[in-house]
């Protein structure tokens, strides 16, 4: 198993800066009395792919070699991690296949790149 370093982390984070949203910390009292505790939420459903996985994607398309981005990129995804990869590869300009279970929300089909539908 390789441990990212802090130096991968500040990589990474210049790397997907320029095609990620900062996203809100949000607090809710009404949650907070209710808990007896102090609540904090990361609002990562702001990203424009709707979800925090588009970081890890982004990372993921824009780490690619040119060589490599030519071939495009391919997820089987039920739904968060397609839309989020399809939209870093649409930012990069290259292929985005998916494969999607017929059990996801269509909303979320059409937001996706080329995509094949599997019953399993």
């Amino acid at each position: 198993m390789i441990i990212p370093t802090f130096e991968d982390m500040t990589t990474a984070h210049d790397r997907i800066k320029p095609y990620n949203q900062h996203t809100l910390v949000l607090t809710s009292s009404f949650l907070n009395e209710l808990t007896g505790a102090q609540l904090f939420f990361k609002c990562e459903n702001f990203q424009k792919a709707g979800a925090f996985k588009v970081r890890g994607a982004s990372n993921t398309v824009f780490g690619l070699t040119d060589q490599e981005a030519t071939n495009g990129v391919c997820k089987q995804s039920s739904g968060n991690h397609a839309l989020s990869l399809s939209y870093a590869a649409g930012r990069r300009g290259i292929p985005c296949n998916v494969v999607i279970t017929t059990h996801s929300a269509t909303s979320q089909e059409r937001r996706c790149g080329r995509l094949w539908r599997c019953d399993r």
